[in-house]
């Protein structure tokens, strides 16, 4: 009996280095190729937000469309599903007398469990599972999910050592699509309770898609050089340029990790090879690492005490809650961030640490609120960089002064750009605006003594030098 084959896209939105369509396309005479839509991610949180908001929506339907153009470019179709995997694979199932399904394997506890659901209720289907998610594959590296270390250079320095990155998979000449199947349209946006103000409104840093994560990367290595000064230009938060902009395409696999760190490489031999071309494949292994530590960890790492079952007395003020979400906190460098979220999905790492730092150090408020707000909102949202990350800031890195930081790094014209009310203070205004009584700015929640010296050597800027 000839095999009938579906490919299961979830988050691998590509034609390039993806294991499970070269697998099927074959092992099987005909294909059909699939994306299910689930309807619980875009529901409400108990907090009052979506689980996932219109940017990311915006930002899928996107990766998603370009993925069956993709696929359409070397004959297959794709079908996208409105409500579940666990409904709309069995329909096509039994429709297609599908005999296998291929699909890259799962890792988080949400994602595994939809997997289980798919799979009791297609017992009789063959189902493949590949491993995708990682620059190193898991059968590679030196440790079982259960012993990965709990210091990131305990697991960095022996994965470097003993292990090497697989070759990535070509893209497929041609797919045995199953004939008189045509692709679906992606549904509309009302059907996950968004309205079209909203679609219309939205914003996402930048497009979805396979297309344009290959055409970033190309213009990030070769094309600006940019990459050569990445080691030095990674903290900023102002433009485009200060770093890769990789990651919103990583979180939905429309480009392969290894399809980085090959051309990274290539750099290396053709360009430079220093300490950026360094830093940039060490963020894809610190990646790994997350991905494998919250393996390990499992629900514990969604939880408010955390996988270590720290204590903490949070305040919780909902209305400090809300203030910090709207970026109106009164602290420059916190809602200048927290308003680029909110318009386009995206925020930079030096103001993920700053705001993630202020709400649970500052304002108290419990890691999982703040974590759950990120998973909203952010368009590159993978879910161990996510929940570790604010573990880490809770529990286990130094408090970040985001008064301090906001002078460090130069981020008055960040600031201007994204709190419109401070656009005519100077630089010193600016970045303490409280100082000066701007009357446009709303009034900080608190000014905190420990800041009593970064708001000082602000202050000696605007004097006159002796």
């Amino acid at each position: 009996m000839k095999k009938r084959g579906l490919v299961w896209f979830k988050n691998d939105l590509r034609v390039h280095d993806n294991e499970a369509l070269v697998t099927a396309q074959k092992e099987c005479a005909e294909l059909v190729l699939c994306y299910c839509i689930e309807e619980s991610w875009f529901e409400r949180h108990y907090l009052g937000f979506r689980r996932a908001d219109i940017n990311r929506f915006r930002f899928l339907e996107q990766s998603v469309l370009q993925l069956r153009d993709n696929l359409e470019a070397i004959g297959g179709h794709l079908l996208i599903g409105e409500k579940s995997a666990v409904e709309t694979l069995p329909e096509l199932v039994e429709e297609h007398g599908i005999t296998d399904i291929y699909a890259e394997g799962e890792y988080a506890p949400y994602e595994l469990e939809l997997v289980e659901k798919v799979c009791s209720k297609l017992p009789e289907v063959d189902f493949h599972f590949f491993w995708g998610k990682t620059l190193y594959h898991i059968d590679d590296i030196p440790f079982e999910i259960s012993k990965i270390p709990l210091t990131s250079k305990a697991y960095r320095i022996p994965v470097g050592r003993q292990t090497q990155v697989r070759d990535v998979f070509d893209v497929p000449k041609k797919l045995n699509g199953v004939k008189d199947v045509k692709s679906s349209s992606f549904p509309d946006c009302k059907v996950y309770g968004f309205t079209r103000k909203e679609y219309k409104d939205s914003r996402p840093l930048v497009d979805g898609g396979e297309d344009a994560a290959l055409e970033r990367l190309e213009y990030y290595t070769f094309k600006s050089e940019l990459l050569t000064k990445y080691r030095w230009s990674r903290n900023g938060s102002k433009g485009m340029d200060y770093s890769s902009k990789l990651s919103p395409w990583l979180a939905l696999g429309c480009i392969s990790v290894r399809e980085i760190y090959f051309k990274v490489k290539e750099y290396e031999e053709k360009i430079k090879k220093n300490q950026s071309t360094w830093w940039l494949v060490f963020e894809l292994v610190w990646r790994d690492y997350f991905t494998f530590k919250g393996m390990r960890m499992g629900v514990p790492m969604f939880l408010t005490k955390g996988f270590k079952n720290r204590k903490v007395e949070w305040e919780n003020d909902p209305k400090k809650f809300d203030r910090w979400c709207d970026g109106t906190t009164g602290i420059p460098f916190v809602d200048a961030h927290m308003r680029q979220l909110n318009a386009t999905g995206f925020m930079s790492n030096r103001g993920r640490v700053n705001c993630s730092s202020y709400l649970v150090h500052d304002l108290k408020i419990d890691l999982t609120w703040g974590a759950a707000y990120f998973e909203s909102k952010l368009i590159d949202y993978d879910v161990s960089s996510n929940w570790m990350n604010w573990h880490m800031q809770a529990f286990e890195i130094w408090y970040t002064n985001p008064v301090h930081q906001s002078n460090k790094y130069k981020a008055q014209d960040f600031i201007r750009e994204w709190v419109p009310e401070l656009s005519k203070l100077d630089d010193v205004e600016v970045l303490i605006p409280w100082e000066f009584e701007a009357k446009k700015y709303v009034k900080p929640i608190e000014v905190y003594p420990k800041w009593s010296r970064a708001i000082n050597l602000i202050k000696k800027i605007a004097e006159p030098k002796k």
